[in-house]
């Protein structure tokens, strides 16, 4: 049976939710596409917030592709390059894109394509029980370069390798040790402390926090930011939220911003 993307809004808040429970949550060619096509919709969605990404169930975050189906969706070089390009790197790259804060919520295996999907969101919040991985030397086949960008941004060549050319499986505190997550807790207050990290980023100016991460993701480049680009960064001095944000801490009250 294939799986799906499923998509929730709460007020400002996106929850989306892998779900291939027969497979934990293996990721098949249309889920592929449907987690591009989510992620665009989001880009054209300033009224969300935050995005949380998270498995369905308790057992697994993501366990990878669905390796059943490589026989046939990568049979040719041009049908794998299909595969891995159009369909999964381009599905990485609209996570990356997406302007709204994301938040990965991990729970048992994320692995492969998960850990893949992990890398790309901003913060990567995980319980104790939660297991870390790419083995797919084991398989006979590499990682795609055009997935590898997210995890080689966020833990460098070295941790990236040593994930890639062992096949090990991390646990949460070996996985955090390495830079691979922001914060670890433990199973039973996963769900409570996800919640509580989506409201503290809902809480602030959402155009500042979608100009955060644009100037974050600018700073990547090593091209130095041209005259144009330094105004830029002060163009929150024209919005209501920022002298909604002074009034609000001149009259000891809290701010309510509304992303503009």
């Amino acid at each position: 049976m294939p799986g799906t993307i499923l998509c929730h809004r709460d007020g400002g808040l996106a929850i989306v939710t892998l779900s291939n429970p027969e497979k934990l949550n293996a990721i098949d060619a249309q889920m592929w596409r449907d987690l591009k096509a989510t992620f665009a919709l989001f880009a054209n969605e300033p009224e969300i917030g935050c995005v949380m990404l998270r498995g369905a169930g308790d057992k697994a975050f993501a366990a990878g592709g669905d390796i059943e189906e490589f026989l046939t969706v990568r049979s040719t070089v041009d049908d794998a390059l299909h595969y891995h390009d159009e369909l999964v790197a381009a599905a990485l790259e609209a996570i990356r894109r997406c302007p709204a804060p994301t938040l990965a919520v991990i729970q048992g295996a994320c692995i492969g394509g998960g850990l893949e999907i992990a890398g790309c969101c901003d913060i990567r919040l995980a319980s104790h029980n939660s297991r870390f991985g790419a083995p797919i030397n084991r398989l006979g086949f590499s990682m795609y370069p055009g997935e590898m960008a997210g995890l080689l941004a966020l833990v460098g060549p070295a941790v990236l390798l040593e994930i890639l050319l062992e096949g090990r499986i991390l646990d949460a505190r070996e996985a955090y040790e390495k830079g691979l997550l922001t914060r670890t807790v433990a199973e039973d207050k996963l769900d409570e402390e996800a919640l509580a990290t989506a409201h503290r980023i809902l809480a602030g100016a959402p155009l500042v926090a979608r100009w955060h991460k644009q100037w974050v993701h600018r700073l990547m480049n090593d091209a130095p930011l041209s005259p144009a680009e330094k105004r830029q960064a002060f163009d929150f001095l024209a919005t209501d939220d920022y002298a909604e944000g002074i009034d609000a801490f001149l009259a000891k009250r809290k701010p309510r911003f509304h992303g503009r």
